[in-house]
C-alpha cells in the first residue's frame, strides 16, 4: 500500500478542472480565455503528476505497484487500483496527449467551448481509470463510461454527418461489450472474486476459457478495431473534431490491445493459443485489405483512419505471437502509433483550420509557403511508413520478428503491408505538399503559428527519439512482459502434460 494515493490523484485530478469550468461563465469578457487556460493547466498538471508514477516505478518488479484498495460495492467488488509495466505506459501516453488536444481546439471550437472541454476532461478520467483498475467490475465501468463523452464529442462538435457517426461508434462498441459483461459475471461465479490479480492466478477450465475468450474478443476486437468490425472507425474519425480524432487514434484504439494483454492472453492462455491462427488471419487481412482501401481514399482523415486499422493489425499479430519480441513490439507499436497517428491528425487539423476541407485534391504545393509544416508532416509520414530512425520502424520490425518466430507465412504477408503503407502515405504526401503552388486558395496560407509549433515539435522529437533510442520503453515493460509470457508458457505446458498423462 502506498502512503499517498497517487493513482487516484492522477485519475480524478481532471474533475477538479471540470469543477472550475462549471464555475466559469463562457459569455464573460475573459470567459473563453479562462476556459482554455483552466483546461490546459489541468491536463498539464495531470501529466506532470503522472510522471511521478513513472519516476516511482520499480522496473525490476513484474507485479502491480502503487496499490490502492478499498471496499466499494460489497460482495468482493472493490475500488482497487495499481499499475504494472504494461499499464503504466498507457497512463503516461493518455496524460501526455491530452494537453495537445486542448491546444488543437484553441481556435477551432467556436460554440459551447465549456461543455466541449468538460467532455474531454471527463473522458480523460475514464481512460486513465481503465488502465489503473485492478478490479474487473471497476475496469468495465471505466471501459464503458468512456463511450459517453466521446459519443457527445462526435455528435455535438463533429462534421455534417456527426449524428450518424456517433451512433455507429456507440452501438458498435456497446454491443461488443455486452458479451464481455456476461463473461465477467461468469468469471465471478466461477472464481468467486472480481480482483484482477486473483483472476490472473485462477485456472479456468479449458472449455470455459474458450467461451470467455470469445466474449472478451467481441469487445476488444471492436475497440481495436479489427477487420471486419472496423467500419465505425473511418466514419468516426472523419466526423470527429481534430482533438477527438487524436484521442480515438491515440488512446481509445489501444483499449482493445490493452485488454488482450490484461485478460485474453494471461487469463485464457489455452484459448489464446487455440485461436491464435484465427487472430493471425484477421490481422493479415486487416494489414493488406485496409492498406489497399487507404490507397483509393480522397479524404485525408479517412486515409489516415484506414492506416490506423492496418497498424493495429501488427499489434494483434504481435500479441498473439506470444513471445517476447511479439508482445514487446506490440506494446511499442501502440505507443508509437499513439504519438504518430495523433500527430498526423493534428497535421490535418492545421490545414483544415485554414481551408476547411479535407479533400486531398484541394491541396498541393504547400512546401512552397508552409515549409515548416511540410517538414513536420514528412517526419510523421515517414514514421507511419516505418522508416528506420523513427518510432514506427521499431514497433513494426519487432512485431514482425515475433510473428516470424510464431509463423513464417504470417510475417511474410504482414511485410507486404509495409510496402502498401509506403504507397498510400507517400501518395498522400506528394499530393498535399509537393508540386507547384497553383491553387489561389492556398497561396495565402501561413506557415505554423507558435501554438502549432508547440503542438507538433514535441511530437517530432519523440518520434525520432524513440526511433533511435527505444530502450526506455522496453526496459519499463520487460519485467511485466516476461512474467506474463512465463505464466502463459507454464499454463500451456501444464495442459500438455495433463493431456499426455490422460493418454
Amino acid at each position: 500500500m502506498t502512503d499517498w494515493p497517487i493513482l487516484s490523484a492522477v485519475t480524478f485530478l481532471p474533475l477538479v478542472g471540470v469543477a472550475l469550468l462549471l464555475l466559469t461563465r463562457e459569455d464573460s469578457p475573459y470567459g473563453r480565455r479562462n476556459i482554455l487556460n483552466v483546461s490546459l493547466l489541468t491536463t498539464l498538471f495531470t501529466f506532470v503528476l503522472s510522471l511521478f508514477v513513472w519516476i516511482g516505478f520499480d522496473y525490476s518488479n513484474p507485479g502491480f505497484q502503487m496499490i490502492e484498495h478499498h471496499e466499494w460495492l460489497g460482495t468482493g467488488i472493490a475500488y482497487h487500483l495499481g499499475v504494472d509495466g504494461i499499464s503504466m505506459l498507457f497512463v503516461i501516453l493518455t496524460t501526455f496527449l491530452m494537453p495537445f488536444c486542448v491546444l488543437a481546439s484553441w481556435n477551432s471550437i467556436e460554440k459551447r467551448l465549456k461543455e466541449y472541454m468538460i467532455a474531454f476532461l471527463v473522458l480523460e478520467v475514464f481512460m486513465v481509470g481503465v488502465f489503473v483498475s485492478l478490479d474487473i467490475v471497476l475496469f468495465y465501468v471505466f471501459f464503458e463510461a468512456g463511450l459517453i463523452p466521446m459519443f457527445i464529442i462526435i455528435g455535438v462538435w463533429g462534421g455534417k454527418d456527426r449524428v450518424y457517426a456517433s451512433y455507429k461508434f456507440f452501438l458498435y462498441t456497446l454491443l461488443g461489450s455486452v458479451l464481455m459483461l456476461l463473461a465477467i459475471m461468469a468469471m465471478y461465479w466461477q472464481a468467486g472474486t472480481t480482483s484482477i490479480p486473483e483472476l490472473l492466478a485462477y485456472n479456468f477450465p479449458r472449455q470455459m476459457q474458450t467461451w470467455l475468450w470469445l466474449a472478451f474478443f467481441a469487445s476488444f476486437a471492436v475497440k481495436m478495431p479489427m477487420w471486419p468490425v472496423h467500419t465505425w472507425l473511418p466514419d468516426a474519425h472523419v466526423q470527429a473534431p481534430t482533438a477527438g480524432s487524436v484521442i480515438l487514434a491515440g488512446i481509445l484504439l489501444k483499449l482493445g490491445g490493452y485488454g488482450f494483454l490484461r485478460f485474453s492472453l494471461p487469463m485464457f492462455p489455452l484459448a489464446s493459443d487455440y485461436f491464435a491462427p484465427f487472430v493471425f488471419t484477421l490481422s493479415v487481412v486487416a494489414i493488406i485489405y485496409t492498406s489497399l482501401v487507404a490507397l483509393v481514399q480522397e479524404d485525408i482523415k479517412k486515409l489516415i483512419a484506414y492506416s490506423s486499422v492496418a497498424h493495429m493489425g501488427y499489434v494483434t499479430m504481435g500479441i498473439f505471437a506470444a513471445n517476447e519480441q511479439g508482445v514487446q513490439g506490440a506494446l511499442f507499436q501502440m505507443l508509437s502509433h499513439g504519438i504518430v497517428s495523433g500527430a498526423l491528425f493534428l497535421c490535418v487539423g492545421v490545414v483544415y483550420d485554414r481551408l476547411h476541407t479535407r479533400d486531398i485534391s484541394a491541396y498541393g504545393g504547400l512546401v512552397n509557403n508552409m515549409p515548416k509544416y511540410a517538414v513536420a508532416f514528412m517526419i510523421f509520414t515517414m514514421a507511419n511508413v516505418g522508416l528506420p530512425g523513427t518510432s514506427g520502424f521499431v514497433g513494426e520490425i519487432t512485431t514482425m520478428l515475433g510473428a516470424f518466430r510464431a509463423n513464417t507465412w504470417v510475417a511474410f504477408f504482414a511485410a507486404t503491408g509495409v510496402i502498401l503503407s509506403a504507397a498510400y502515405a507517400l501518395w498522400l504526401y506528394r499530393r498535399v505538399v509537393f508540386g507547384p503552388l497553383e491553387k489561389e486558395s492556398l497561396k495565402a496560407l501561413l506557415d505554423l503559428s507558435g501554438r502549432e509549433k508547440a503542438i507538433l515539435y514535441p511530437l517530432v522529437i519523440l518520434t525520432i527519439f524513440f526511433g533511435v533510442y527505444p530502450i526506455p520503453v522496453f526496459d519499463a515493460t520487460a519485467a511485466s512482459v516476461d512474467a506474463l509470457l512465463n505464466n502463459y508458457t507454464a499454463a500451456l505446458e501444464a495442459a500438455q502434460s495433463v493431456a499426455l498423462s490422460a493418454n
